[in-house]
C-alpha cells in the first residue's frame, strides 16, 4: 500500500503561490483565525508573512502545492478526534486543510491552503496487469502440474509442456489460490480505506512471467489522499494482510495434506521454515519435516505453494519500515518513535542478505523507500485499546509468519546431505523453477 502524496517529514513540497499581502486578521486570514478559535484556547498564533515566511516546511505537509498560511498553539476545547472533524469541515469552505500537531505539551494546529481532491483515474491499466498477472500465475500452477504428471508419466508430461498454452487449465488452482490471497489482502486495504472515505485506486497486479517461482510481484493500491488519524492509519494498514492471511492459512494447510512426502534431493530448493509453516507441516504430517533426509514436496500440491508464498507475502509486507503495512502498524502504535527502528531493522535484512542474496532486491527497495512514514493529519488523536490490540497482533503474526531462509539451495554446506531423486527433472523438462524434494 502506497501514499501518492509526501507523507514524511524529510519531503519537502512546491509551495503553491506567493505569500498574500495582507494582515493576519483581514480576510482569509481573519476567517481560519475565528474557526481555530471555536476548537482552540489560543495562546500564540503566526502567519505567513511574519514568522512563517522563514519557517521551515512543517511536517505534515501532504500536498504538493500546499501553502502553509498560520500556526497557532494553545489547548483543544474538546477532544482532538471531535474538534478535527468539526475544524476540517469549516476548513473546506475555504480550501484550507488542517493538521493538528502535539509540541512541548501544546496542541498546535497548522492551516495549510489547498485541499487534496484527487481526479478519478481509468480502471483500464488495472485490467491489463490483472489479466498479464493471471496468465503468468497460470504458467506457475501448469509448472507445478507438469512436475507431477512426470512423476508417473514422463511421455505425457513432456506432451503437456510442448503444448503449455493449450494446457494452461492445469494451473487453475495455484493461480485461483494465489489470486486470492492477494486479492483479499489489497481489497482488505481498498474496503477500509473506503470506509474511511478516502480516494484510493484499484489494486495494482504485477505479473512476472517465466522469472519468479511465484508468478507475480504481488499487487499494491494506491492511496491518493493523506489519513485523518492514527486510527485510520492502523484500520487501513492492518486490513491488508489480516485479510490476506484469512485465506493463506486454510489454503496453505488444504494443500499440506494434499502434499507427497519423500527423501530430499540435490539440486533443488527447500522453501524455508516460519514458525507458523513448521506448525502446519507438524499439525499436517505429526512431526517436523524435513526429517532424516524426508521432507515435504510441496511443489507436488499447487495449494501447498499458493500458501507458503501468500505467508510470505504476507510476511514482507508486515516488515515494520516505512510506507509497508507493517511500518503504518508501527507508526500507528509509537508514532514517530517508529522511525528509530528504520536502521535497526535495515540491518538486520543486510545480515540476512549474506546469509541468502533472496534478500538483497528487497533491501535495495527499503534503502531507496523505507524512510517515508505514512503521517496522518492528526496526530493528536491516540489509538483506542481495540487498535492497540490488532497493532500488537499484527506485529505477533509477523513474527509467526517470516521466513528468514527462503529458497534455499538444498545441497548448501548448512544443510545435512540430501538424498534422493531429483523429481522435476524426470521427464527432461525444462522448470520455470526447480523444487525438489520440497
Amino acid at each position: 500500500m502506497l501514499n501518492e502524496t509526501a507523507s514524511s517529514r524529510d519531503d519537502r513540497p512546491i509551495l503553491r503561490s506567493p505569500v498574500p499581502e495582507e494582515s493576519p486578521h483581514d480576510g482569509v486570514g481573519s476567517a481560519i483565525r475565528q474557526m481555530v478559535a471555536e476548537v482552540l484556547d489560543i495562546e500564540r498564533e503566526s502567519v505567513m508573512e511574519d514568522d512563517l515566511k522563514e519557517e521551515e516546511p512543517p511536517a505534515a505537509i501532504y500536498a504538493m502545492g500546499s501553502r502553509l498560511n498560520a500556526r497557532f498553539v494553545g489547548r483543544l476545547l474538546m477532544d482532538s478526534e471531535t474538534a478535527y472533524e468539526q475544524l476540517d469541515k469549516r476548513f473546506a469552505t475555504i480550501d484550507h486543510l488542517p493538521i493538528f500537531r502535539e509540541e512541548e505539551g501544546k496542541h498546535v494546529i497548522l492551516a495549510l491552503q489547498g485541499r487534496i481532491n484527487p481526479s478519478p483515474r481509468s480502471w483500464w491499466p488495472n485490467l491489463l496487469l490483472f489479466i498479464g498477472t493471471v496468465f503468468s500465475v497460470l504458467l506457475v500452477g501448469t509448472e507445478l502440474a507438469i512436475s507431477e504428471v512426470s512423476v508417473i508419466d514422463a511421455a505425457r508430461a513432456q506432451a503437456i509442456a510442448d503444448n503449455v498454452f493449450l494446457e494452461l487449465w492445469r494451473g487453475l488452482p495455484y493461480a485461483i489460490s494465489i489470486l486470492l490471497i492477494l486479492g483479499a489482502h489489497e481489497l482488505g486495504h481498498y474496503f477500509a480505506a473506503r470506509h474511511h472515505k478516502l480516494a484510493v485506486t484499484l489494486p495494482y497486479f504485477i505479473p512476472l512471467p517465466y522469472l519468479s517461482p511465484f508468478g507475480t510481484m504481488g499487487a499494491f493500491i494506491q492511496l491518493r489522499q493523506p489519513m485523518r488519524n492514527r486510527k485510520v492509519l492502523m484500520d487501513v494498514g492492518a486490513a491488508g494482510p489480516l485479510a490476506g492471511l484469512i485465506f493463506a492459512i486454510p489454503i496453505l494447510f488444504i494443500g499440506l495434506a494434499a502434499a507427497r512426502v519423500g527423501p530430499v534431493s540435490p539440486g533443488g530448493v527447500y522453501e524455508g521454515d516460519s514458525i507458523l509453516y513448521a506448525f502446519a507441516k507438524i499439525v499436517t504430517f505429526g512431526e517436523f519435516l524435513p526429517k532424516n533426509g524426508i521432507d515435504v514436496y510441496i511443489n507436488s500440491s499447487q495449494l501447498a505453494w499458493a500458501g507458503w508464498t501468500g505467508l510470505l507475502v504476507s510476511a514482507l509486507n508486515l516488515i515494520p519500515i516505512g510506507q509497508l503495512d507493517g511500518g503504518h502498524i508501527l507508526y500507528s502504535l509509537i508514532g514517530e518513535r517508529a522511525r528509530l527502528f528504520y536502521y535497526p531493522l535495515l540491518g538486520l535484512m543486510i545480515i540476512l542478505v549474506f546469509m541468502t542474496n533472496v534478500w538483497l532486491f528487497w533491501v535495495i527497495l527499503l534503502l531507496l523507500f523505507g524512510r517515508v512514514y505514512a503521517t496522518p493529519l492528526d496526530m493528536i488523536t491516540p489509538l483506542d485499546r481495540p487498535r492497540r490490540v490488532l497493532g500488537i497482533i499484527a506485529l505477533v503474526i509477523f513474527l509467526l509468519i517470516f521466513v528468514p531462509m527462503p529458497l534455499t539451495p538444498t545441497d548448501t554446506p548448512s544443510r545435512p546431505a540430501p538424498r534422493g531423486s531429483v523429481q522435476m527433472e524426470q521427464a527432461s523438462i525444462p522448470p520455470l523453477f526447480n523444487f525438489s524434494g520440497q
